[in-house]
């Protein structure tokens, strides 16, 4: 009697010659919007994070190429259905000018072609870096504006009721705050959707390198929309307290160092929030 070792799982061989075919078509079709999107990350300090979102979503397939390729492949229609609708979403998005649906169609025709070229188990595997793809693209206009200006409202409402009570002269009219000696507006750059949009995504990278549970990307994510907003409320405070005594200090490289460090500060809160979660986690689980 002889004992045969196990078959080891053979990987699926890289189907190579359409990978390439659809990616050169990909990059063919969307070439002015890969322009236009890479021109905004370089050069917009909203979506500067943008320039780090296909290298993690990159990253995070590169990081699980054994499991992808130990997976059974097949190809789905689906995904030649999703190929066609985005393309027919990158054509009603050009037409019509609206960038929000020309981008966003991007992601959708890379998903119809990991979905057509590998089937659903590849579909379901690689479903979280698809997902990140969609912090490369700016939010509609229409949020955006519908976004920005209830928050620059809570900032400000926030910043004049601290400096009312430490004694700070302040008088509210929306979103613009009348100090003694000058008069502070909080602009839609000062609104912290740039803090916000950046730290949700942040968020993501951070649960996933740290955190092996999937749950935890969903939590840290919902606590870093606070945490940001919060953030920003208190960038707001600081900047009315430093242009009560020292006007000049609030302006300039000192007024954008502040952000960072602001911006530092909320990271920290999203390492605390994490540490917080966990060790409630782990208590929770030795007293079941």
């Amino acid at each position: 009697m002889t004992l045969e070792a196990p078959a080891t799982p053979r990987a699926t061989p890289v189907p190579w010659t359409a990978i390439v075919f659809f990616s050169a078509l990909l990059l063919l079709a969307f070439y002015d919007v890969l322009a236009g999107m890479l021109d905004e990350w370089l050069n917009d300090g909203d979506m500067g994070h943008g320039l780090a979102v296909p290298p993690f979503a990159a990253y995070v397939a590169w990081r699980a190429r054994d499991r992808l390729l130990a997976l059974p492949r097949s190809h789905s229609a689906w995904g030649f259905a999703l190929i066609a609708w985005g393309g027919l979403q990158l054509a009603a998005g050009t037409l019509g000018a609206e960038m929000f649906v020309a981008r966003t169609a991007l992601v959708i025709t890379l998903a119809g072609i990991v979905l057509a070229l590998g089937g659903f188990p590849l579909f379901r595997a690689l479903a979280f870096p698809l997902f990140a793809l969609l912090f490369m693209v700016r939010i509609p206009n229409i949020l955006y504006l519908q976004v920005t200006f209830p928050l620059q409202l809570f900032a400000s409402a926030v910043a004049s009721s601290v400096l009312t009570w430490i004694d700070i002269p302040v008088f509210r009219e929306g979103n613009i705050l009348h100090l003694a000696n000058r008069d502070l507006s909080v602009v839609d750059a000062c609104s912290g959707i740039r803090s916000l949009l950046t730290l949700t995504f942040l968020s993501l990278v951070y649960a996933y390198l740290f955190d092996e549970k999937p749950w935890m990307r969903a939590v840290l994510f919902v606590l870093t929309i606070p945490i940001a907003v919060a953030a920003n409320a208190f960038r707001v405070t600081m900047t009315g307290i430093v242009s009560a005594y020292k006007p000049e200090l609030a302006e300039g490289t000192l007024h954008e160092l502040e952000g960072g460090m602001i911006f530092f500060l909320a990271v920290l809160c999203m390492f605390a929030a994490h540490h917080a979660i966990e060790f409630a986690w782990n208590r929770l689980k030795r007293t079941a």
